[in-house]
């Protein structure tokens, strides 16, 4: 029992598992080059795994495509969806004689609430 003990190792430091009997899965390694910085990234798949066409850069976070014995992966963009900025959406729900309206209420509000009349009296 005395030499199984734990007795001194650091925790998270060393596996205790050996090893010994464990087979690897086939792997194979792929070339990703930015389009943005032109760094080659080197990714390792398994064998049977099917690699992706692009992949995020990790210095520039621009787009690396896949290198292949051709010359670069093909990747289709025609279904990716144009970001919606918060105006967007807005602008989706109300329009801008609207939008003038409720911010002159608010800064109607806020400035009654200051104690500035002078600037409220004024706008109205």
């Amino acid at each position: 029992m005395a030499d199984r003990s734990l007795r001194g190792i650091r925790l998270g430091a060393q596996s205790l598992q050996s090893e010994d009997g464990v087979v690897f899965m086939e792997r194979t390694q792929y070339t990703y080059t930015c389009s943005k910085c032109g760094r080659d990234t080197e990714l390792t798949f398994a064998a049977d795994a099917e690699a992706p066409a692009s992949w995020e850069c990790r210095t520039c976070g621009g787009e690396a495509l896949l290198q292949t014995p051709e010359g670069q992966a093909e990747v289709d963009h025609s279904g990716d969806k144009t970001p919606r900025s918060h105006w967007d959406m807005l602008l989706e729900r109300r329009t801008i004689p609207e939008l003038e309206e409720i911010l002159a209420e608010r800064l109607e509000f806020v400035r009654a609430r200051r104690g500035d009349t002078s600037r409220a009296a004024k706008s109205a």
